[in-house]
């Protein structure tokens, strides 16, 4: 069985025992999370869409660490104005691994 689910601003497919990262939850590391926003729920030929969301359908979770990512760097640069700028960023990311999902 696999869910399509929605956190962080961004899409993920899931099934049962998946390791994924998320933008950071705000949920101290061990705990099981429930994430609530599916949007599409299926097992083989057996699949159910929502418009846009699946009520009563949900997919646990739990947070098995809390941790930056690696850093990206931002380089702008204009040609021949002696512009250069150097940035960067390490977002916070939350591994969670699923343990299970719900249907109606």
């Amino acid at each position: 069985m696999f869910a399509v689910i929605q956190t962080g601003g961004k899409q993920f497919t899931v099934s049962e025992g998946d390791t994924i990262r998320v933008e950071k939850l705000d949920v101290p590391v061990g705990e099981t999370v429930t994430l609530d926003q599916v949007l599409m729920v299926g097992e083989g030929e057996q699949v159910q869409v929502g418009a846009p969301l699946l009520e009563g359908c949900a997919v646990n979770g739990e947070i098995t660490r809390q941790f930056k990512d690696k850093k990206i760097i931002i380089f702008k640069k204009k040609r021949r104005k002696n512009y250069r700028r150097k940035n960067g960023h390490r977002q916070l990311v939350t591994e969670l691994k699923i343990t299970g999902i719900q249907t109606k």
